[in-house]
């Protein structure tokens, strides 16, 4: 079977900073693959590479059994609605209500009727344990909350592949912990079960991956399931676990 997503020497440079530097990656079916490093290391570029967002310089992007460096927006739509994506921030429509945000990507993409949107709706909220929220405006939510909105939403589609973007930001320990173990009960529950998982919390990525990649000046330094890259001895792993890569 096809990978979920190759990546093969991917190269991508913004104004004169080169981001990605030939970088090689495999994310197979079924896994959760954290990618961690410092800030600006290009960890959110590459999901949004993955999902076709914007295109590489040089290399070649396969997702889902598609390659997808030079498709035509057109031809990126149906691919990306087999995909989900949680956002940083969440990018709740704050002028919609929880339903509303959560029912919009079957609104755009999908002809079901009211009573079909709504089930499927209430079941994506009960999922991420946000039953009887529906009417809130996301104003209303408190940042796990909101966290947890926007992977109802990234679900709501049923997705092959879900790209998380730093999805314990700006989250207090707690409720880091509860989008720690929200992530893995959907992945035992075979919901989201392939996922690349953006992070710069190690104790985070050790319990949602199966692999964790460390990305340090443009290129993967190593790419190892959690305890064997906790004990590695590659100096960049070493550091940046330390705390004292560069940021």
């Amino acid at each position: 079977m096809d990978p979920a997503v190759q990546l093969e020497g991917v190269w991508k440079t913004f104004e004169g900073h080169r981001v990605l530097e030939g970088l090689d990656l495999v994310l197979p079916r079924g896994a959760t693959l954290s990618v961690m490093g410092g800030s600006g290391t290009g960890k959110t570029v590459l999901l949004r590479l993955v999902a076709g967002l914007i295109q590489p310089d040089a290399g070649r992007i396969q997702a889902l059994g598609e390659e997808i460096v030079g498709l035509r927006e057109e031809a990126l739509l149906p691919l990306r609605r087999r995909m989900g994506f949680v956002f940083q921030g969440a990018a709740l429509f704050d002028s919609l209500s929880v339903f509303e945000n959560v029912a919009f990507p079957l609104r755009e993409h999908t002809a079901l009727g009211e009573a079909a949107i709504a089930d499927r709706v209430h079941r994506a909220l009960e999922m991420v344990g946000l039953e009887g929220v529906d009417r809130l405006p996301p104003a209303e939510l408190s940042g796990g909350m909101r966290k947890r909105v926007g992977i109802a939403r990234a679900l709501i589609l049923d997705p092959e592949l879900v790209l998380y973007d730093e999805p314990t930001a700006g989250l207090d320990p707690a409720n880091a912990r509860l989008i720690a173990e929200l992530i893995g009960a959907l992945k035992a529950r075979r919901v989201s079960e392939t996922a690349m998982v953006v992070t710069h919390d190690f104790e985070f990525a050790a319990t949602v991956s199966d692999q964790v990649a460390l990305l340090h000046r443009g290129r993967l330094v190593e790419v190892a399931d959690p305890e064997a890259l906790r004990t590695s001895a590659t100096p960049e792993v070493r550091a940046f676990l330390a705390g004292e890569l560069a940021r």
